[in-house]
């Protein structure tokens, strides 16, 4: 795959994704102990890494399956059920409990199926390419469709994904994205495995696209950090990350009670003279405004769901203020008036209650608000903010600046995840 020409400047580099910055964060989890000796004596020769099962689709209805190499089709049980001619395409259905196969010349019903490409094959599915192989299975609304792939290959992946493509420069800043991605999945292994698969290949956990998304530099990134993690005490740490945190990061319970962690500090995220390492980012500085319809529209629709209040009394909006900012500086608590009442709304509920006029959750929590009002009645709010996303751990255009700056990447994981060594397990 060919790399964008990197003379141009970060003017034609591609963004990191604007959802990565609203992902969930799996904080109900207990801090991931140690892992055992057999376990890491087990990682120790794979040359990829553990597989990870990477959740595609869920609910899905027909897909097509193929490749440009031949590939064969087993039955749970491993016994095989076809072999496919490279080019030729199947397509599977859900079919109650079961799954109903369109093979060349025949119809077939099954539990499950797993696609496996000729080896250096890539297994297609619906137009798009993936490395492994491919599991579908029957859930409550469609078909499941699992990628099963060895770590190593997910990570070369996922640094794309989650940073957008970028030139040589950014090296030392993909290389930390792929040691903090590595360490987030074996972190949450098995995170979804009632449904199946381990981690879901979209912002749920981490963006994936698959082969398409490889890279040069992304490749390079995964396997010059092979096998190496974030830990704390001997464990994997929760990664979190996002896309940019405005020049300072947040501490973890100041958006997540769940995520005391000693390693998520809020910490500045300035050079020696000041400016943010993330201010390269197009999410660094932005303006949110809402007419006083629109944001009775928006509140009529996140209130009654966040915090218990009827459509027809968040109509009666007549005043915004912050309450209480977090010592990141981001809101931690809105204050919305009511009538005669006051509703408070604490981070992170703060982002889903002020939703942009198209349903986007609000870029971050770190804004000042100027509110016009006439008569009693709001005629129009302005937020202007810095920073996208949750902010708490990895800032991903920090990470760049910091790059662009002279770091490595060792230097840069360690100033966002204080007191936390990275260590290599295979």
């Amino acid at each position: 795959m060919a790399l964008l020409a990197s003379c141009a400047g970060s003017a034609t580099l591609t963004p990191p994704p604007e959802a990565a910055s609203t992902r969930p964060a799996p904080v109900e989890s207990t801090p991931a102990p140690p892992l055992p000796a057999p376990i890491r004596a087990a990682l120790a020769p794979a040359a990829r890494g553990p597989d990870v099962r990477v959740g595609l689709e869920v609910g899905a209805g027909p897909v097509t399956l193929g490749g440009a190499s031949a590939f064969a089709l087993t039955e749970p049980d491993g016994a095989l059920l076809a072999l496919i001619a490279a080019g030729d395409q199947v397509t599977a259905e859900p079919q109650g409990a079961t799954l109903l196969l369109h093979l060349p010349g025949r119809d077939a019903s099954v539990e499950s199926v797993t696609l496996t490409p000729d080896e250096g094959g890539l297994a297609r599915v619906d137009g798009k390419e993936y490395r492994g192989a491919l599991v579908l299975l029957p859930d409550r609304t469609g078909l499941t469709v699992v990628n099963t792939l060895g770590l190593e290959d997910y990570v070369a992946s996922v640094v794309t994904a989650e940073m957008g493509r970028r030139d040589i420069q950014d090296e030392e800043a993909l290389r930390a994205q792929a040691v903090v991605s590595r360490t987030y999945a074996l972190r949450n292994m098995g995170r979804w495995r009632s449904q199946g698969f381990d981690l879901y290949g979209s912002v749920a956990d981490q963006a994936y696209g698959g082969a398409a998304t490889e890279t040069p530099l992304s490749r390079d990134a995964a396997d010059a950090t092979r096998g190496e993690v974030v830990t704390y005490d001997g464990a994997p740490i929760d990664a979190f990350f996002f896309s940019t945190c405005g020049g300072r990061t947040a501490r973890g319970t100041e958006v997540f009670h769940a995520a005391d962690r000693p390693y998520l500090q809020s910490i500045s995220d300035r050079d020696a003279a000041g400016a943010a390492y993330c201010r390269i980012s197009p999410r660094f500085e932005w303006t949110q405004s809402w007419t006083g319809a629109a944001l009775r529209s928006v509140l009529r629709k996140t209130l009654p769901e966040v915090a218990g209040v009827s459509a027809a009394e968040a109509d009666r909006v007549s005043d915004l203020r912050v309450v209480r900012r977090s010592e990141s500086g981001r809101v931690e608590q809105l204050g919305i008036q009511l009538g005669n009442r006051e509703v408070l709304i604490d981070e992170p509920q703060v982002r889903l209650v002020l939703r942009t006029p198209d349903g986007s959750a609000l870029r971050s929590a770190l804004f000042t608000l100027t509110v016009d009002r006439s008569g009693g009645v709001i005629r129009r709010v302005v937020a202007d903010g810095n920073g996208a996303g949750h902010g708490v751990g990895f800032c991903q255009w920090g990470a760049v600046g910091r790059a662009r700056a002279g770091q490595e990447y060792h230097e840069i994981i360690a100033a966002y995840y204080p007191g936390t060594t990275v260590e290599r397990l295979y």
